[in-house]
């Protein structure tokens, strides 16, 4: 028996045919199991002969009709989804960089029966204790915004990496254990402060502002990859600083 038909006979004795005679004529879960199973086999990026790092964000986009049909049992069916995608993951030697998570919304661009699906790879990312403090929030200088989280920067910096020592922790397969610096210096004149990043010998480097580079200048918006992930840099004005005069870091 394949792994979508298993997937779909769990469904059936889960919820005693409710699920299958509310989908009737309109998106089967099974049609949308093999659709995420797709999207991670074209979506999956090859990190060494034996891994592929794989999407582990889904949202899945219904017409208004199919999405309220699903509400009662989309918690039941993300997780079953959830749970086939980790067997297909093994399967195939696919790597997530953190929890799968799948989320259903209504589009009104989309008729019943018809549905798309939409994936990106998040990586989960850990401060160590204390460095997110409410004191350290209101203080910081500048922030690091990764994955939609904006993390406090304060002089003299912080590293990036996904090992244990490192200040602020990514679950990419692609970041070393100590991959980046970032390093935060107050400016005398009251200014923004001075930001740049280093490279620390990282097996795959860093990329900034579209530009592979060992040491970089960063300023208000610069984009910083390691790995798969992408941080943005936030500066904060200093107080009594205003927006009149433009600032350069």
């Amino acid at each position: 028996m394949g792994r979508l038909q298993r997937f779909e006979n769990r469904l059936e004795q889960m919820i005693s045919g409710a699920f299958a005679r509310t989908f009737r004529s309109a998106v089967e879960p099974v049609e949308i199991a093999a659709s995420l199973q797709r999207e991670v086999d074209n979506s999956a990026q090859i990190l060494s002969r034996d891994r592929r790092l794989a999407p582990n964000q889904f949202h899945v986009e219904l017409s208004p009709a199919d999405s309220e049909r699903l509400q009662p049992y989309g918690s039941t069916l993300a997780r079953e989804l959830t749970d086939m995608l980790h067997d297909h993951a093994e399967e195939h030697s696919y790597v997530f960089t953190g929890p799968v998570h799948i989320t259903f919304e209504s589009s009104e661009d989309l008729t019943t029966g018809r549905f798309r699906v939409r994936s990106q790879a998040l990586a989960s990312v850990t401060p160590t204790a204390g460095a997110a403090s409410e004191t350290s929030v209101q203080s910081a200088v500048a922030f690091l915004e990764v994955n939609g989280v904006r993390h406090p920067l304060q002089p003299p910096g912080l590293v990036i990496g996904r090992g244990t020592e490192a200040d602020l922790r990514v679950a990419d397969p692609g970041v070393s254990r100590r991959h980046v610096e970032i390093r935060v210096e107050h400016d005398q004149a009251g200014g923004m402060p001075h930001l740049s990043a280093i490279d620390l010998g990282s097996t795959n480097g860093m990329v900034v502002d579209g530009e592979r580079t060992q040491h970089a200048r960063l300023s208000d918006g610069s984009h910083v990859k390691v790995g798969n992930t992408t941080m943005t840099v936030r500066a904060v004005r200093s107080p009594g600083r205003t927006s009149g005069g433009r600032s350069h870091v």
